[in-house]
């Protein structure tokens, strides 16, 4: 004959038998008396022969507790799941820092700091970018001028006019572009409403193409 369970009296069959506190239990029923919440052998505490969690177990007033086996047992699984649980919450952890910072003074004086410095370093990465867009890259010249070639196209060349006046311009070299707002050029290329930028770069519509950016100053003369 099955035996009943302890807490629902139904008969408990051998497949979800679970014997503890001197009673059987079905694996479901066995529950915290206050909260229900589902216990197992490893994390139940038992009082008056029924069943609690820990955070529901009765709080008792003895000054002394025998050491009997069961209290033994209990208080070493008691630890053996308090270690386990501080390793698995400190793995998780592990790389993300505090959760939560106290906002004192110092805090917010080093934040403030730590602004100023990721700002300053920005603005130098801004003009190294800057300086070095100023001439156009190495690979992106397919006919490398010359020193005879820029010496005399320096010898050669007509003052750029100011900003605002447009002029035509011829391509002496190749480029491909390297950037969206930049125009490729043949040699021989016309280049049309050249606008002057600066002393490296012009703006300018390529006749052939009918593409409009920005081109390097030294790969054109103006006709």
């Amino acid at each position: 004959m099955n035996p009943p369970c302890g807490r629902c009296t139904k008969p408990v069959y051998p497949t979800e038998k679970i014997n503890c506190l001197d009673k059987y239990w079905h694996k479901g029923c066995f529950s915290c008396d206050v909260c229900k919440m589902t216990l197992s052998m490893s994390n139940y505490k038992g009082f008056n022969k029924r069943p609690y969690c820990s955070m529901h177990y009765p709080k008792t007033s003895f000054t002394t507790v025998a050491d009997t086996p069961e209290n033994l047992r209990l208080k070493h699984q008691t630890m053996l799941n308090s270690q386990a649980l501080y390793k698995e919450e400190f793995e998780k952890n592990k790389g993300k820092g505090f959760s939560v910072v106290v906002d004192t003074p110092e805090m917010q004086r080093l934040k403030k700091t730590q602004e100023q410095i990721s700002d300053i370093k920005y603005h130098e990465d801004f003009e190294r970018s800057k300086i070095r867009s100023d001439a156009p890259p190495p690979e992106n010249r397919q006919e490398e001028p010359t020193s005879q070639e820029l010496n005399n196209q320096a010898d050669n060349q007509i003052p750029v006019p100011p900003s605002g006046v447009r002029k035509r311009y011829q391509a002496m070299y190749s480029y491909t572009a390297a950037e969206a707002d930049e125009v490729s050029l043949k040699e021989g290329d016309f280049i049309d409403d050249v606008e002057f930028i600066d002393e490296g770069w012009l703006f300018g519509s390529n006749q052939r193409t009918g593409q409009r950016g920005m081109l390097p100053a030294n790969y054109v003369r103006p006709v």
